[in-house]
């Protein structure tokens, strides 16, 4: 889990270059002293510069002068998969106490002075990553860089602070897992359709293990994943270049890197039957949720589903979406999602049926229409309709300062290329009928398929990490 590899240091005489000579000069630690890497074009307009410390973080910068504001995130390559069983829900965890008190600050303060300063600060974790973002006026970089700086080595851990927050996501499982049909059946379906692979277990952590994390658990996890040469930070907006770096070299050229566990790539077992599965939660109406096992994000094929997926479920033209709901009016609810995953993830559908009709009816109507998209190709206008919808939501993303950083942080960390941000419209533009219907045959296959069907009724609870009954023959 090593930062990813650089690109040939541009020629010295190149701006950004000399301005990393200029600051060099005034540090003397190895691990503050700084490198330009390289210039990397986002679509026809933005200039990224990525540099990197000598302790390994990485930097990326571009400038947006539009608004004097700035989005500062930072990311962490670790999340759910970075865990094994008996310690899920740790990445999770520390998305919590990362707001707590550090060696300078008691708790609570760190959010004061930025809600202060006028910004508004989150984070979130999943499978491949966590983040920590904040947004607010540019004037106010160096608070936020001495801040996040400070709780990336000075975390307070001890048992208060850990038993605290641990009932903190205890109550969230309870509310978003536990108490909630749509989590439930969600967590079921991965850890059905996952058995090997680190996406088996929820992000948020099974109950048992969320509850039996000690401090040291923690100690460890942070020693081990919060450390410069594990994360890279995104600074997006209004940033005098020069002033940043001099406050990045300042405050996290102290920090020392990590020794990070070399990451065993786990492979999951190819699925060679449906897998189905029934339960009873209390909902007044029969729900389907189904996942296909599907690409993973880096993968051309990803892209082409994401267009199959915009047919098939994009708005409320969308042919599921007008079979089930608006026209068929058998069902509440219809939607499907693709994993961004990655390594292979699951693309998913659910559907929430109206009184008076099962999942069975929904089942039958989603594989026609599947096995339908699989044997017909797609007409131009439809095709294009769906591509100009994507194309239309990609680029509202990046209007903001905070949403050119969030797809800067993803891309690179989890595919270690900033610059396929727009390569991945590009995929979308050169899709083809045929190509759509080689990925959905391959993609959504029965054979692939792990089904859920949900009937109402409360039922007996599962022991947690139990396996459910499988109605398909062994594979």
């Amino acid at each position: 889990m090593a930062t990813s590899s650089c690109a040939t240091t541009p020629p010295m005489s190149s701006a950004q270059a000399q301005l990393v000579d200029k600051l060099n000069r005034s540090v003397r630690s190895r691990t503050a002293r700084l490198q330009f890497v390289e210039e990397i074009a986002l679509g026809g307009r933005m200039r990224l510069d990525r540099y990197r410390l000598g302790n390994g973080l990485g930097v990326l910068i571009l400038v947006d002068r539009s608004a004097p504001v700035l989005s500062y995130q930072t990311w962490f390559k670790v999340g759910s998969r970075n865990e094994h069983e008996g310690k899920t829900g740790l990445a999770h965890l520390f998305e919590h106490l990362m707001f707590n008190e550090t060696k300078h600050l008691h708790a609570g303060e760190f959010d004061r002075l930025l809600e202060s300063a006028g910004g508004e600060t989150n984070a979130a974790t999943w499978v491949d990553w966590t983040m920590y973002y904040e947004n607010l006026p540019a004037s106010e970089l160096p608070l936020v860089v001495r801040l996040e700086a400070d709780r990336m080595v000075n975390l307070v851990l001890r048992d208060p602070q850990v038993t605290s927050e641990k009932e903190v996501v205890a109550n969230e499982r309870r509310y978003r897992v536990d108490d909630d049909v749509e989590g439930a059946v969600n967590e079921r379906l991965y850890a059905t359709a996952f058995r090997a692979h680190p996406y088996h277990w929820p992000t948020i952590g099974w109950m048992r293990d969320i509850q039996g994390f000690t401090t040291t658990d923690c100690r460890a996890f942070y020693r081990t994943y919060y450390a410069p040469n594990n994360a890279t930070v995104v600074l997006v907006g209004d940033v005098d270049v020069e002033q940043a770096l001099r406050l990045v070299q300042t405050h996290y050229g102290r920090l020392r890197p990590a020794r990070l566990p070399r990451e065993r790539p786990t492979t999951e077992p190819a699925q060679r039957a449906e897998r189905r599965l029934e339960m009873r939660q209390p909902t007044p109406t029969e729900k389907l949720q189904l996942g296909f096992r599907a690409p993973p994000f880096g993968d051309y094929d990803h892209a082409v589903l994401t267009v199959a997926n915009e047919i098939l479920f994009g708005g409320r033209s969308s042919r599921l979406y007008r079979k089930l709901v608006s026209e068929g009016e058998i069902a509440a609810d219809a939607r499907a999602s693709l994993a961004p995953f990655r390594d292979p993830g699951l693309y998913e559908v659910w559907v929430s049926l109206r009184e008076g009709h099962t999942a069975r009816q929904a089942l039958t109507i989603v594989t026609q229409e599947f096995e339908r998209l699989a044997s017909r190709a797609v007409g131009s206008a439809e095709l294009d309709k769906a591509k100009n919808r994507l194309e239309l939501s990609f680029l509202q993303g990046l209007e903001t300062a905070g949403g050119k950083a969030e797809q800067i942080g993803f891309y690179e960390t989890v595919l270690g290329d900033p610059a396929r941000i727009f390569g991945r419209l590009a995929e979308y533009r050169r899709v083809t009928p045929a190509e759509i219907q080689r990925v959905v045959r391959r993609v959504l296959d029965v054979r692939r398929r792990t089904t859920i069907v949900v009937l109402p009724g409360a039922g007996a609870p599962r022991p947690e990490g139990e396996e459910p009954h499988e109605e398909a023959a062994a594979e």
